[in-house]
Protein backbone atom coordinates (compact mmCIF):
# COMPACT_ATOMS: atom_id res chain seq x y z
CA UNK A 1 0.00 0.00 0.00
CA UNK A 2 2.73 2.73 -0.95
CA UNK A 3 1.32 6.02 -0.43
CA UNK A 4 3.73 7.83 -2.24
CA UNK A 5 6.87 8.97 -0.23
CA UNK A 6 9.44 6.75 0.93
CA UNK A 7 12.15 8.98 3.36
CA UNK A 8 15.59 7.64 3.04
CA UNK A 9 17.85 6.84 6.53
CA UNK A 10 18.99 10.40 6.44
CA UNK A 11 15.51 11.86 5.63
CA UNK A 12 13.77 10.26 8.34
CA UNK A 13 16.85 10.95 11.11
CA UNK A 14 16.40 14.39 9.69
CA UNK A 15 12.34 14.53 10.35
CA UNK A 16 12.65 13.09 13.36
CA UNK A 17 15.51 15.57 14.98
CA UNK A 18 12.78 17.99 13.24
CA UNK A 19 9.40 17.08 15.47
CA UNK A 20 11.92 16.59 18.55
CA UNK A 21 12.91 20.08 18.12
CA UNK A 22 11.93 22.67 21.58
CA UNK A 23 8.43 24.29 20.41
CA UNK A 24 8.09 22.25 16.81
CA UNK A 25 4.49 20.68 16.58
CA UNK A 26 2.27 18.93 13.65
CA UNK A 27 1.89 22.42 12.43
CA UNK A 28 5.33 24.19 12.48
CA UNK A 29 6.37 21.31 11.15
CA UNK A 30 4.64 21.33 8.12
CA UNK A 31 4.66 24.96 7.58
CA UNK A 32 8.51 24.14 7.90
CA UNK A 33 8.79 21.47 5.17
CA UNK A 34 6.51 23.26 3.13
CA UNK A 35 8.68 26.43 3.53
CA UNK A 36 12.14 25.48 3.05
CA UNK A 37 11.79 22.08 1.00
CA UNK A 38 12.79 19.78 3.69
CA UNK A 39 13.73 19.12 7.34
CA UNK A 40 17.45 19.15 6.88
CA UNK A 41 17.57 23.02 5.32
CA UNK A 42 14.57 23.52 7.87
CA UNK A 43 16.76 22.45 10.86
CA UNK A 44 19.17 25.17 9.57
CA UNK A 45 16.82 27.43 9.47
CA UNK A 46 15.00 27.33 13.27
CA UNK A 47 17.63 29.44 15.61
CA UNK A 48 17.21 32.36 13.40
CA UNK A 49 13.25 31.90 12.66
CA UNK A 50 12.92 31.77 16.94
CA UNK A 51 15.45 34.53 17.06
CA UNK A 52 13.16 37.06 14.96
CA UNK A 53 9.86 35.06 16.85
CA UNK A 54 11.13 36.83 20.59
CA UNK A 55 13.07 33.86 22.01
CA UNK A 56 17.01 33.59 22.82
CA UNK A 57 17.69 30.27 21.57
CA UNK A 58 15.79 26.75 20.78
CA UNK A 59 16.58 23.50 21.49
CA UNK A 60 17.41 21.25 18.89
CA UNK A 61 17.91 17.27 19.85
CA UNK A 62 21.67 16.60 18.64
CA UNK A 63 22.00 13.28 16.51
CA UNK A 64 23.49 11.48 19.54
CA UNK A 65 19.81 12.39 21.26
CA UNK A 66 18.64 10.95 17.93
CA UNK A 67 20.98 7.60 17.66
CA UNK A 68 19.46 7.13 21.16
CA UNK A 69 15.99 7.05 20.07
CA UNK A 70 16.12 5.15 17.31
CA UNK A 71 17.60 2.58 18.91
CA UNK A 72 15.09 2.19 21.75
CA UNK A 73 12.49 1.75 18.64
CA UNK A 74 15.02 -0.82 16.86
CA UNK A 75 15.78 -2.81 20.62
CA UNK A 76 11.36 -3.04 20.79
CA UNK A 77 10.60 -4.33 17.32
CA UNK A 78 8.95 -0.89 16.47
CA UNK A 79 9.32 1.62 13.66
CA UNK A 80 8.82 5.28 13.15
CA UNK A 81 6.11 5.37 9.77
CA UNK A 82 6.41 9.08 7.83
CA UNK A 83 3.30 10.99 6.63
CA UNK A 84 2.63 10.23 3.13
CA UNK A 85 4.28 6.22 4.08
CA UNK A 86 3.23 2.93 3.60
CA UNK A 87 1.43 2.01 6.69
CA UNK A 88 0.69 5.83 8.04
CA UNK A 89 -2.79 5.35 8.81
CA UNK A 90 -5.04 6.55 5.81
CA UNK A 91 -7.59 8.91 7.64
CA UNK A 92 -5.20 10.26 10.39
CA UNK A 93 -3.20 12.02 7.29
CA UNK A 94 -5.82 13.54 5.73
CA UNK A 95 -6.78 15.07 9.61
CA UNK A 96 -5.35 18.77 10.41
CA UNK A 97 -2.33 18.61 10.76
CA UNK A 98 -1.29 14.83 11.48
CA UNK A 99 1.88 13.50 13.56
CA UNK A 100 4.20 14.02 11.00
CA UNK A 101 6.01 10.48 12.15
CA UNK A 102 4.47 7.70 14.52
CA UNK A 103 6.30 5.24 16.27
CA UNK A 104 4.67 1.56 15.44
CA UNK A 105 4.77 -1.65 16.88
CA UNK A 106 2.77 -4.55 16.58
CA UNK A 107 0.52 -5.62 12.93
CA UNK A 108 1.21 -2.74 10.93
CA UNK A 109 -1.03 -3.97 8.55
CA UNK A 110 -4.00 -3.03 11.02
CA UNK A 111 -3.28 0.84 10.64
CA UNK A 112 -4.62 1.32 6.99
CA UNK A 113 -7.81 -0.90 7.58
CA UNK A 114 -11.06 0.60 8.50
CA UNK A 115 -11.70 1.83 12.00
CA UNK A 116 -13.73 2.56 14.44
CA UNK A 117 -12.98 4.25 18.24
CA UNK A 118 -14.24 2.90 21.21
CA UNK A 119 -13.77 5.12 24.65
CA UNK A 120 -15.03 6.53 27.62
CA UNK A 121 -14.83 6.32 31.54
CA UNK A 122 -11.72 4.85 33.42
CA UNK A 123 -14.36 4.13 36.40
CA UNK A 124 -16.63 2.06 33.73
CA UNK A 125 -19.87 0.28 35.23
CA UNK A 126 -19.45 -3.51 34.90
CA UNK A 127 -22.52 -2.85 32.20
CA UNK A 128 -20.68 -0.26 30.27
CA UNK A 129 -17.63 -2.69 30.40
CA UNK A 130 -19.87 -5.70 28.92
CA UNK A 131 -21.75 -2.94 26.38
CA UNK A 132 -17.83 -2.04 25.10
CA UNK A 133 -16.37 -5.46 24.69
CA UNK A 134 -19.64 -7.00 23.40
CA UNK A 135 -19.72 -4.00 20.49
CA UNK A 136 -16.06 -3.72 20.03
CA UNK A 137 -15.99 -7.86 19.32
CA UNK A 138 -19.07 -7.18 16.95
CA UNK A 139 -17.46 -4.27 14.87
CA UNK A 140 -14.55 -6.30 14.60
CA UNK A 141 -16.05 -9.29 13.31
CA UNK A 142 -17.70 -6.47 10.55
CA UNK A 143 -13.77 -5.93 9.12
CA UNK A 144 -13.80 -2.88 11.39
CA UNK A 145 -10.27 -2.62 13.30
CA UNK A 146 -10.91 -0.93 16.64
CA UNK A 147 -8.66 2.20 17.93
CA UNK A 148 -8.78 3.11 21.55
CA UNK A 149 -6.40 4.53 24.78
CA UNK A 150 -5.29 1.93 26.59
CA UNK A 151 -6.59 3.45 29.55
CA UNK A 152 -8.66 1.77 32.40
CA UNK A 153 -12.58 0.77 32.20
CA UNK A 154 -14.20 1.32 28.41
CA UNK A 155 -10.84 1.73 26.92
CA UNK A 156 -9.26 -1.79 28.03
CA UNK A 157 -13.03 -3.30 27.19
CA UNK A 158 -12.91 -1.94 24.02
CA UNK A 159 -8.95 -3.46 23.48
CA UNK A 160 -10.06 -7.05 25.04
CA UNK A 161 -12.77 -7.38 23.11
CA UNK A 162 -11.33 -6.60 19.41
CA UNK A 163 -7.82 -8.70 20.21
CA UNK A 164 -9.17 -11.32 17.41
CA UNK A 165 -10.62 -9.25 15.14
CA UNK A 166 -7.77 -6.41 15.40
CA UNK A 167 -7.00 -3.17 17.79
CA UNK A 168 -5.04 -0.45 18.01
CA UNK A 169 -3.44 1.39 21.57
CA UNK A 170 -2.73 4.78 21.16
CA UNK A 171 -0.20 5.61 23.82
CA UNK A 172 -0.05 9.35 25.52
CA UNK A 173 3.77 8.92 26.58
CA UNK A 174 6.34 6.49 24.55
CA UNK A 175 5.59 3.25 23.94
CA UNK A 176 8.25 2.33 26.10
CA UNK A 177 5.99 4.04 28.73
CA UNK A 178 3.02 2.55 28.71
CA UNK A 179 -0.09 3.73 31.13
CA UNK A 180 -1.47 2.77 33.73
CA UNK A 181 0.99 0.04 34.51
CA UNK A 182 -1.76 -2.21 35.16
CA UNK A 183 -2.41 -2.71 31.55
CA UNK A 184 0.41 -3.94 30.52
CA UNK A 185 -0.64 -7.54 30.21
CA UNK A 186 -3.21 -6.36 27.61
CA UNK A 187 -0.37 -4.48 26.36
CA UNK A 188 1.52 -7.74 25.58
CA UNK A 189 -1.21 -9.14 23.92
CA UNK A 190 -2.19 -5.73 21.81
CA UNK A 191 1.67 -6.11 20.29
CA UNK A 192 0.82 -9.46 19.73
CA UNK A 193 -1.68 -9.73 17.93
CA UNK A 194 -2.41 -6.32 17.46
CA UNK A 195 -0.60 -3.11 16.77
CA UNK A 196 0.43 -0.04 19.43
CA UNK A 197 1.17 3.35 18.41
CA UNK A 198 2.70 6.81 19.67
CA UNK A 199 3.72 9.99 18.61
CA UNK A 200 5.64 10.78 21.51
CA UNK A 201 9.27 10.16 22.08
CA UNK A 202 10.66 6.84 23.71
CA UNK A 203 11.23 7.64 27.38
CA UNK A 204 8.45 10.21 27.55
CA UNK A 205 6.35 9.58 30.52
CA UNK A 206 2.69 10.71 29.81
CA UNK A 207 1.70 14.46 31.55
CA UNK A 208 -1.88 15.47 32.12
CA UNK A 209 -1.82 17.76 28.88
CA UNK A 210 -0.45 14.67 26.46
CA UNK A 211 -4.03 13.03 27.26
CA UNK A 212 -5.96 15.33 24.66
CA UNK A 213 -3.09 14.81 21.99
CA UNK A 214 -3.49 11.11 22.30
CA UNK A 215 -7.38 11.34 22.12
CA UNK A 216 -7.10 13.43 19.13
CA UNK A 217 -4.92 10.67 17.41
CA UNK A 218 -7.50 8.38 18.66
CA UNK A 219 -9.96 10.43 16.90
CA UNK A 220 -8.24 10.86 13.62
CA UNK A 221 -7.42 6.91 13.14
CA UNK A 222 -11.71 5.89 12.68
CA UNK A 223 -14.41 6.57 10.40
CA UNK A 224 -16.53 7.59 14.04
CA UNK A 225 -16.10 7.77 17.72
CA UNK A 226 -18.23 6.06 19.98
CA UNK A 227 -18.16 7.00 23.94
CA UNK A 228 -19.82 4.43 25.99
CA UNK A 229 -19.51 5.96 29.26
CA UNK A 230 -18.41 9.39 30.27
CA UNK A 231 -19.00 12.02 33.09
CA UNK A 232 -19.61 15.51 31.79
CA UNK A 233 -16.19 16.46 32.25
CA UNK A 234 -14.54 13.34 31.00
CA UNK A 235 -11.35 12.95 28.32
CA UNK A 236 -13.75 10.89 26.79
CA UNK A 237 -15.76 14.23 25.58
CA UNK A 238 -12.81 15.98 24.44
CA UNK A 239 -12.46 13.05 22.47
CA UNK A 240 -15.59 13.04 21.09
CA UNK A 241 -15.84 16.82 20.27
CA UNK A 242 -12.17 16.80 18.48
CA UNK A 243 -13.64 13.94 16.02
CA UNK A 244 -16.70 16.01 15.68
CA UNK A 245 -13.94 18.81 14.37
CA UNK A 246 -12.44 16.47 12.33
CA UNK A 247 -15.40 15.30 10.27
CA UNK A 248 -16.02 11.93 12.35
CA UNK A 249 -19.07 10.59 12.82
CA UNK A 250 -20.04 10.58 16.92
CA UNK A 251 -21.51 7.53 18.51
CA UNK A 252 -22.93 7.52 22.07
CA UNK A 253 -24.43 4.54 24.10
CA UNK A 254 -27.57 6.43 26.63
CA UNK A 255 -27.29 5.75 30.31
CA UNK A 256 -29.56 6.06 33.82
CA UNK A 257 -29.59 10.05 34.22
CA UNK A 258 -28.98 9.00 37.88
CA UNK A 259 -25.47 7.35 36.59
CA UNK A 260 -23.05 10.69 36.68
CA UNK A 261 -20.80 8.09 34.44
CA UNK A 262 -24.11 8.40 31.84
CA UNK A 263 -24.37 12.23 32.22
CA UNK A 264 -21.57 12.94 29.18
CA UNK A 265 -23.18 10.53 26.46
CA UNK A 266 -26.41 11.53 27.57
CA UNK A 267 -25.44 15.32 27.08
CA UNK A 268 -23.88 14.21 23.69
CA UNK A 269 -26.79 12.95 22.39
CA UNK A 270 -28.53 15.63 23.58
CA UNK A 271 -26.51 17.69 21.48
CA UNK A 272 -27.14 15.49 18.32
CA UNK A 273 -24.79 12.68 18.71
CA UNK A 274 -25.73 9.40 17.35
CA UNK A 275 -27.78 7.02 19.83
CA UNK A 276 -26.20 3.59 20.00
CA UNK A 277 -27.34 0.52 21.67
CA UNK A 278 -26.25 -1.96 19.15
CA UNK A 279 -23.48 -2.82 17.04
CA UNK A 280 -26.04 -2.18 13.58
CA UNK A 281 -26.24 1.66 14.80
CA UNK A 282 -22.94 2.02 14.27
CA UNK A 283 -22.98 0.22 10.92
CA UNK A 284 -25.56 1.46 9.41
CA UNK A 285 -24.27 4.95 9.70
CA UNK A 286 -20.66 4.34 8.42
CA UNK A 287 -21.06 1.92 5.67
CA UNK A 288 -21.75 4.38 3.00
CA UNK A 289 -18.00 6.14 4.00
CA UNK A 290 -15.72 3.53 3.56
CA UNK A 291 -14.05 3.36 0.42
CA UNK A 292 -15.07 6.94 -0.28
CA UNK A 293 -12.02 8.50 -2.33
CA UNK A 294 -10.25 10.99 0.04
CA UNK A 295 -9.28 14.51 -1.24
CA UNK A 296 -5.35 14.17 -1.26
CA UNK A 297 -3.03 15.68 0.95
CA UNK A 298 -1.18 18.76 0.37
CA UNK A 299 1.65 18.17 2.86
CA UNK A 300 4.50 18.61 0.69
CA UNK A 301 6.96 15.77 0.14
CA UNK A 302 10.89 16.10 0.01
CA UNK A 303 12.51 17.65 -1.94
CA UNK A 304 10.32 20.21 -2.92
CA UNK A 305 10.82 23.68 -3.79
CA UNK A 306 11.22 26.94 -1.66
CA UNK A 307 8.33 29.94 -2.76
CA UNK A 308 11.08 33.22 -2.85
CA UNK A 309 8.34 35.36 -4.20
CA UNK A 310 6.91 37.08 -1.40
CA UNK A 311 9.20 39.55 0.49
CA UNK A 312 10.21 38.45 3.25
CA UNK A 313 8.27 40.35 6.23
CA UNK A 314 10.04 43.51 8.15
CA UNK A 315 10.00 44.50 11.82
CA UNK A 316 7.57 46.65 10.99
CA UNK A 317 5.38 43.86 10.02
CA UNK A 318 6.23 42.19 12.76
CA UNK A 319 4.68 44.28 15.18
CA UNK A 320 1.49 44.66 13.09
CA UNK A 321 0.85 41.28 13.85
CA UNK A 322 1.57 41.20 17.29
CA UNK A 323 -0.84 44.21 17.73
CA UNK A 324 -3.78 42.01 16.02
CA UNK A 325 -2.80 39.08 18.38
CA UNK A 326 -3.80 38.48 22.06
CA UNK A 327 -5.41 36.34 24.23
CA UNK A 328 -8.75 35.25 22.62
CA UNK A 329 -8.21 33.15 19.57
CA UNK A 330 -8.28 35.04 15.74
CA UNK A 331 -8.03 33.32 13.01
CA UNK A 332 -5.19 33.68 10.63
CA UNK A 333 -7.46 35.44 7.68
CA UNK A 334 -8.99 37.98 10.41
CA UNK A 335 -4.83 38.46 10.91
CA UNK A 336 -4.49 38.80 7.04
CA UNK A 337 -7.70 41.43 6.46
CA UNK A 338 -6.31 43.31 9.48
CA UNK A 339 -2.94 43.97 8.67
CA UNK A 340 -3.08 43.88 4.75
CA UNK A 341 0.12 41.45 4.37
CA UNK A 342 0.57 38.81 2.32
CA UNK A 343 -0.55 35.49 3.13
CA UNK A 344 3.27 33.84 3.48
CA UNK A 345 4.24 36.89 5.48
CA UNK A 346 1.67 36.35 8.01
CA UNK A 347 2.25 32.71 7.97
CA UNK A 348 6.35 33.05 8.23
CA UNK A 349 5.51 35.71 11.16
CA UNK A 350 3.32 33.46 13.18
CA UNK A 351 5.65 30.36 12.34
CA UNK A 352 8.47 32.61 14.46
CA UNK A 353 6.35 33.46 17.16
CA UNK A 354 4.85 29.73 17.43
CA UNK A 355 9.07 28.39 17.48
CA UNK A 356 9.68 30.88 20.18
CA UNK A 357 6.97 29.85 22.20
CA UNK A 358 4.82 32.47 22.31
CA UNK A 359 1.49 31.38 19.80
CA UNK A 360 -1.08 28.61 20.69
CA UNK A 361 -2.40 27.20 17.76
CA UNK A 362 -6.57 26.18 18.67
CA UNK A 363 -8.87 23.76 16.43
CA UNK A 364 -10.13 25.70 13.16
CA UNK A 365 -7.10 27.25 12.15
CA UNK A 366 -7.10 29.92 14.96
CA UNK A 367 -4.08 31.18 16.77
CA UNK A 368 -3.79 33.31 20.08
CA UNK A 369 -1.03 34.39 21.99
CA UNK A 370 0.45 32.61 25.07
CA UNK A 371 -0.21 34.54 28.28
CA UNK A 372 3.08 35.78 29.58
CA UNK A 373 4.57 36.56 26.14
CA UNK A 374 1.85 39.63 25.41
Amino acid sequence: MSRGLQLDDRQRRAWLRLIRTENVGPASFRQLINRFGSAEAALAELPELARRGGARHIRIPSEEDIDAELEAASSMGARFIALGEEYYPPLLARADYPPPLIAAMGNLDLLCRPALAIVGARNASLAGVKMARKLARELGQEGYVIASGLARGIDAAAHQGSLETGTIAVFAGGLDRPYPPENEPLLAEIVERGVAVSEMPFGWTPRAKDFPRRNRIVAGLAYGLLVVEAATRSGSLISARLAAEMGRLVFAVPGSPLDPRAAGTNRLLKEGATLVTEASDILQAVAPLVGRPQLPDNFAQEPSEVDMTTPAPGDDDRAKVLEALGPTPVSTDEIIRHTGLHPAQVALILLELDLAGRLERHSGGAVSLVMGSI
